[in-house]
Order: structure tokens, then C-alpha cells, then sequence
């Protein structure tokens, strides 16, 4: 599309308008936008989406275990890093859940949202990503905490070219997910380690989160909870961190800075 409000209620119109002809949704439909003029992030933060960035979403129908589906969020954030470093941003890593940083500015944001059809009552995960790409102008709010790949390589890059490796890391990770899941349902282990998730095993390769003193908040932005240094990864993703006083805390959601 060259121009949309929002993809995320456009894939729920999508939904709706399907079910209501008595026909099944395809799981993996994705929907981009050039440019988007109501676009937001986590709670009511604008997302800035001009010409020259990759802005969509994917409908996913939630077919995964409740185990795995958690970490459908990791798997995003791990597919828009590879991508991001095979196109040259050798610096490119995850931040829990799965912002993604180049040399600590934000070059992409993911969302996810639950959805149930109105009529099918099917379980939908609704998945919207924003990645700058070519796009160099910010708004003042944003302009020293928000980068593009473009800034970072100091050259243009081809952004369909980039969408498609987007897509074939999506595709990857989300297969991974499903594999792992067989492999665990068949065998109880993970496929190439008896401990560690692929996926968890992977994001912690991309990240530089675990180790680091955060401030934790669901919304940390306008309501910032705590501080705590994070220690791991729990095998359904969430963030395990110590507290001051010594005590331990793991969290699913919520959001993090680095302090």
C-alpha cells in the first residue's frame, strides 16, 4: 500500500471482513505501507513512519503452545537484527524484549497485540514492525535517540532488498519456533541443546542486555517501577533480574532502559 492510517487495524479490518465471507484467515498475511499517518507504538507514543522506512504488520493465528507463543516477540526482534546486520549494521543488537539498537539509538520497534475474531472466536497475533531504513529526518523529540540504517552505513540502501531478507528472517525464526516445539513435544529437549531454547539461545547472542543495571517499567517512559541488574533469560523468555536487596524478580512484559 503507498499510504495507510494504521496496518495493525487494517489487519484487524482484514480479519473481520474474512471470517464474516465464512473463510479462514492466512496465517503469515503481512501488510506494508510506504508511509503511515496515524501510526503509534506502546501505549498512546506516536511512531514516526515516513517515506523510505519498513512499516507493517503480520497476522499470525495462534496455533503455538502458550510456552512458545511467549517467545514469538524474541523471534521478531532476532529476525529484524540479522536482517540489519546482513545489510551491513554490524552493531545492530536486541534490547529486552526486542527493541533494536545501533550503537544505542533505536533504528526499529516491535509491537504485538492479541486478537480474537468476533465471529470464529480464533486466537490472532497481531504483529506490527517498524524499521528505519532510508528515512533520515525525526522528529525533535526523537532525533537524538532514533537512527536509520542509512545513517548508520553513511550510504543509500535498497529497501525492497532489505524487506525481502526482513521476510526470510521472519520466516526462519518463526519456523524455528514450530520445529523446536515438535522437537521438544517428541523427544521433551531442544533441538542442538538439552537446556537452552534455540530462540532464547540466539537472542542472547544479539543482545547486550543481560549483565546490565536497567530501569523497569510497563511503562517506563511515564512510569518508571524500578532499577535492578538483569542476571538471564528464563526458558519462556521473561527478563530475571536482582533487586537492591538482593531478591530476584522475572517479568514477560514491560519495558526496559539501560541506566
Amino acid at each position: 500500500h503507498e499510504h495507510m492510517e494504521r496496518t495493525m487495524s487494517y489487519a484487524r479490518a482484514t480479519i473481520e471482513r474474512i471470517e464474516s465471507a465464512g473463510k479462514s484467515v492466512v496465517s503469515g498475511t503481512i501488510f506494508i505501507a510506504d508511509t503511515l499517518h496515524s501510526s503509534k507504538g506502546r501505549f498512546v507514543r506516536q511512531w514516526h513512519a515516513p517515506a523510505g522506512g519498513l512499516w507493517g504488520s503480520m497476522i499470525y493465528v495462534s496455533t503455538l503452545l502458550p510456552a512458545t507463543r511467549l517467545l514469538l516477540p524474541l523471534a521478531v526482534g532476532i529476525s529484524c537484527c540479522e536482517a540489519l546486520r546482513d545489510n551491513g549494521a554490524d552493531t545492530s543488537e536486541i534490547r529486552w524484549i526486542n527493541d533494536v539498537l545501533i550503537n544505542g539509538k533505536k533504528v526499529a520497534g516491535i509491537l504485538m497485540e492479541g486478537f480474537f475474531g468476533t465471529r470464529s472466536r480464533e486466537e490472532y497475533n497481531l504483529i506490527g514492525f517498524g524499521i528505519n531504513i532510508i528515512n533520515s529526518e525525526f522528529p525533535e523529540a526523537i532525533k537524538d535517540t532514533a537512527v536509520s540504517l542509512r545513517d548508520y552505513l553513511g550510504t543509500t540502501v535498497d529497501l525492497q532488498t532489505f524487506t525481502y531478507s526482513f521476510l526470510a528472517k521472519l520466516t526462519w525464526n518463526f519456523g524455528l519456533l514450530c520445529h523446536a516445539e515438535d522437537c521438544y513435544l517428541q523427544e521433551e529437549a531442544w533441538p542442538g541443546s538439552h537446556d537452552v531454547h534455540p530462540v532464547i539461545r540466539r537472542w542472547s547472542q544479539l543482545s547486550s542486555t543481560i549483565g546490565r543495571r536497567v530501569q523497569f517499567g510497563f511503562d517506563v517512559v511515564e512510569d518508571p517501577q524500578y532499577q535492578a541488574t538483569v542476571t538471564g533469560m528464563s526458558e519462556t523468555g521473561g527478563l530475571m533480574m536482582k533487586l537492591d536487596d538482593g531478591s530476584e524478580i522475572v517479568e514477560h512484559s514491560g519495558e526496559i532502559r539501560y541506566v
